[in-house]
């Protein structure tokens, strides 16, 4: 069954209704965005929130030694990394990482951040993911043989299960498809996503 991450938690209330609906991981946002939450809101959120809900940091290009310390002080489990970082940034954070990788626009092959799970998103001008663009699922489906792959990019209730069929990820990852506004999810479309997106 594929499993699901809901992305820029920034309270309480949209934390606890994602694992009790049936998400297997929720996300925070420490880089620029409007859905940034500070290291100590994420800090309670995953105290208060249940254990078998894996938490991950969201980071853009931070320093290496940013991330281990917020990852620490937060109790985070993993830490996703959507910028520009290196393989021997990666090599120093250490622990369980998602790369976010862009297809369309950069050089990969099947070995490239061999140590992460690599996290499939689309890209805006600047080179950022989190666009909410939809990626080419065709183009991107069989490209990375024998890596745990997680799809993100536009995905929403209403498309995540042709995007599942298509491209068989590990885990998908939404964010602004599950929104009323940005930062403030809505519990609904939460609901519709998991069901659909983990169908038979």
């Amino acid at each position: 069954m594929v499993r699901v991450k809901i992305c820029g938690i920034t309270c309480l209330e949209d934390a606890m209704a994602a694992s009790e609906l049936g998400a297997d991981a929720v996300g925070f946002v420490f880089a620029d965005s409007p859905r940034k939450v500070s290291v100590d809101r994420v800090g309670e959120i995953v105290r208060a929130i249940p254990p078998y809900v894996s938490t991950v940091g969201v980071f853009l290009d931070h320093p290496p030694s940013e991330v281990k310390r917020i990852r620490e002080v937060c109790g985070l489990d993993m830490v996703q990394l959507q910028g520009n970082e290196s393989e021997e940034d990666l090599e120093e954070i250490g622990g369980r990482i998602v790369k976010a990788v862009h297809p369309e626009t950069m050089n990969l092959s099947a070995e490239s951040y061999s140590g992460a799970l690599l996290l499939l998103d689309s890209r805006d001008e600047l080179g950022r993911g989190g666009t909410g663009k939809t990626l080419d699922w065709r183009a991107v489906r069989g490209m990375f043989p024998g890596r745990v792959v997680i799809l993100a990019g536009g995905l929403r209730p209403d498309n995540v299960e042709e995007a599942i069929r298509i491209v068989k990820p590990y885990a998908v990852d939404v964010c602004s498809g599950v929104e009323s506004s940005p930062g403030k999810k809505d519990h609904g479309k939460i609901e519709s996503f998991i069901n659909r997106a983990k169908a038979p």
